[in-house]
């Protein structure tokens, strides 16, 4: 699940940045996803914030020579108990913090709708600090055209507030891959 945000794993981190990023080399990708890990039970929110920022620092710096945008994602904590980043605007503090041009927010809609709703707002604030967006049907994660958001709107919306990146769909099929593709 991570280890950014992980205090006294800070090398096995930039370890697994390193790798990442040889990787993404390799592959011409240009944003790479860093996961902040869990919560270690009875560790200081404080302590590992601290940790979090000092890492996506460093990685955004190594990151940067490599011409990669690293991205940090909000989990809700339903799919990933414990999970260290919840919410859009403390990953949008932390992004601020650490301010460096090549690190963003991935906004996963899915996981925002299910910790906070109010996804057309949250789009309008935060889109200049948003790299990618990802999708899923809420609430069971399966095809974007089952559950409770509205994605034809949302989609509309997006293109208003002038996105050009891609839209991932991450989400469980319910009935098999190529039946969820159609």
């Amino acid at each position: 699940r991570g280890l950014a945000a992980l205090p006294g794993r800070q090398d096995e981190f930039r370890a697994g940045i390193e790798q990442a990023l040889s990787y993404a080399t390799a592959l011409a990708c240009s944003q790479v996803h860093v996961m902040a890990g869990l919560m270690p039970e009875g560790a200081e929110r404080g302590a590992l914030l601290d940790c979090y920022r000092e890492n996506l620092d460093w990685a955004a710096r190594q990151a940067r020579s490599a011409g990669v945008t690293v991205l940090i994602e909000p989990i809700n904590t339903r799919d990933i108990p414990g999970y260290f980043l919840n919410r859009q605007d403390e990953a949008h503090q932390v992004v601020q913090a650490v301010n460096a041009p090549n690190l963003k927010v991935q906004m996963d809609l899915y996981h925002c709708q299910i910790v906070e709703g109010d996804i057309a707002v949250k789009l309008q604030r935060d889109m200049a600090g948003i790299g990618h967006i990802q999708i899923a049907g809420v609430p069971d994660r399966h095809e974007p055209d089952l559950g409770e958001l509205n994605y034809p709107y949302l989609f509309e919306r997006i293109d208003a507030l002038g996105y050009t990146g891609w839209i991932g769909c991450e989400y469980r099929p319910k009935a098999g891959t190529s039946a969820g593709l159609g």
